[in-house]
């Protein structure tokens, strides 16, 4: 499966005109490849995604490239996008899920090697807890290559379990694996 960039990646911004019954949302995203094209695939992904009815995108991070956790495996691509949604967070997730199989996931073993990988940070100052969704992700708070991406764009962002702002959470962990790709900025 090939994936092309070719020329500026289009992205929605503002929808022409928004659901009046339906209060936009905040919501962030982590992005990660470590197999095939993996910024051609997270630049499609993400422009797959903002393709979708009731996402647009807010921001953008630049890519980091960061080790991997797990098995041994190549490293990866990481980065962050926020989003401002008009659908439930339920309905974002499935969002998700579907563009990883549209992007070959195949979820064989635990933090195994993905040509995607879309995890669901963030959603307003929601928290759920349900078998199938968790917001914030459960595991965001100790992860840079999820920290670093997303206080590049979202520094402010309260989590909602911890109380800290997004830079806060940042100085808590180590990041001395996450290297900003050259060329960015």
């Amino acid at each position: 499966m090939t994936f092309s960039t070719t020329g500026a990646a289009k992205y929605p911004q503002e929808p022409e005109e928004g659901l009046p019954w339906l209060r936009r949302a905040k919501s962030a995203v982590a992005l990660g490849s470590n197999l095939g094209d993996s910024q051609a695939i997270l630049e499609a992904a993400i422009a797959t995604l903002t393709q979708t009815p009731g996402i647009f995108l807010a921001a953008k991070s630049n890519w980091y490239k960061t080790k991997a956790v797990g098995p041994p495996q190549p490293d990866y691509l990481n980065g962050c996008i926020t989003l401002q949604v008009e659908i439930l967070p339920q309905e974002l997730l499935e969002n998700l899920l579907a563009v990883e199989q549209q992007f070959g996931r195949v979820r064989q073993e635990r933090w195994g090697p993905r040509s995607l990988d879309l995890d669901l940070l963030l959603y307003d100052d929601l928290i759920v807890d349900t078998p199938n969704l968790q917001i914030p992700h459960p595991r965001m708070r100790d992860r840079a290559f999820v920290l670093v991406p997303l206080a590049e764009i979202a520094s402010d962002w309260v989590e909602p379990v911890s109380g800290y702002v997004i830079k806060e959470l940042l100085k808590e962990v180590d990041y001395s694996d996450v290297h900003l790709i050259d060329g960015q900025l």
